[in-house]
């Protein structure tokens, strides 16, 4: 059975539709993106799962409960790792800890988690004098007090420098691995890149796509060739050489509608290599999640 299901979800602000027939899963032991612009219906889909909003149509079922009618029981089984807020300006963050997992009857646990986000030698420091990738590192710590079978991150990495983005990816692998749920909102593709084994793009309110990564790369796959190099580059010049159009949509980021195939990337490079041009990044007819998005939204703004 999945770990998170929804089918159907409607959730209406008057007459505005912010969700619009929904449907998705999210499994045990995988990591679950849900992406998609400003205004699409993310936070409003994860507060019907967290049980914080009553959906106007459909079923959410997490962990095989109801998040409204059995919210008492759900919390023991659910995460939440919160953008903003929950710790008390003045508190520390090994009391911060303590308590959420007293909370649980989890004695045992403090320690252990602080160490395991990399905060063993800050618990004494207050939550206003951490950093903003330390407060991100406690949430997440907080988040797992009650050992959650399903976990809600939002934004989880956002202001965290790079040494705690790796401390928090690998806190993530290791709890899906670990069997549990991993539901995870963001505004960084990069990130979703990195973690997710599922992703759903949401657009508008409406599912859009949902599958692994290399299923979405996969749709709608384009004959182009993508490449970073020097901004200004001569693309009627390469454009002849390679007998297709070239088109630089941003300063040092080049598309040519011509097939992936090794000898167009051979031809491509060679010329770049005639002028002696540095290649900074090549894509033949492979898609980031970057491209998926916007090709199915039509909108950067994440």
């Amino acid at each position: 059975m999945a770990a998170v299901e929804v089918q159907n979800l409607v959730m209406r602000y008057g007459e505005v539709r912010a969700v619009d027939g929904v449907s998705f899963t999210a499994q045990a032991g995988q990591v679950t993106a849900v992406l998609g612009p400003n205004g699409a219906g993310k936070t409003s889909t994860i507060e019907a799962l967290e049980g914080y909003r009553q959906p106007t149509s459909g079923t959410v079922r997490v962990a095989g409960l109801d998040p409204i009618a059995q919210h008492n029981e759900l919390v023991n089984h659910i995460g939440v790792m919160l953008q903003d807020g929950g710790v008390y300006p003045s508190m520390r963050a090994g009391e911060a800890l303590e308590l959420f997992c007293a909370y649980h009857g989890n004695v045992n646990a403090p320690t252990e988690l602080i160490e395991r986000v990399g905060l063993g030698d800050r618990q004494k420091r207050t939550w206003k004098q951490m950093s903003g990738g330390e407060q991100q590192r406690l949430k997440l710590a907080l988040a797992l007090a009650g050992k959650p079978d399903v976990v809600f991150l939002d934004e989880p990495t956002a202001g965290v420098d790079a040494e705690g983005r790796i401390v928090i990816r690998d806190v993530i692998r290791t709890l899906a691995a670990k069997g549990v749920a991993v539901v995870l909102t963001t505004h960084e593709l990069g990130e979703a890149e990195r973690l997710a084994d599922h992703v759903v793009i949401l657009d508008r309110g409406r599912l859009v796509a949902t599958g692994t990564l290399a299923e979405l790369r996969g749709q709608g796959q384009r004959e182009e060739i993508r490449f970073a190099a020097a901004a200004g580059l001569d693309v009627a010049s390469l454009g002849t050489h390679l007998g297709a159009t070239v088109s630089e949509p941003t300063p040092g980021e080049y598309v040519v509608n011509v097939a992936p195939s090794p000898d167009n990337v051979a031809r491509l490079t060679g010329w770049l290599a005639e002028r002696n041009l540095p290649l900074a990044d090549l894509r033949a007819g492979r898609q980031s999640l970057e491209d998926v998005f916007l090709r199915l939204t039509g909108n950067g703004d994440v």
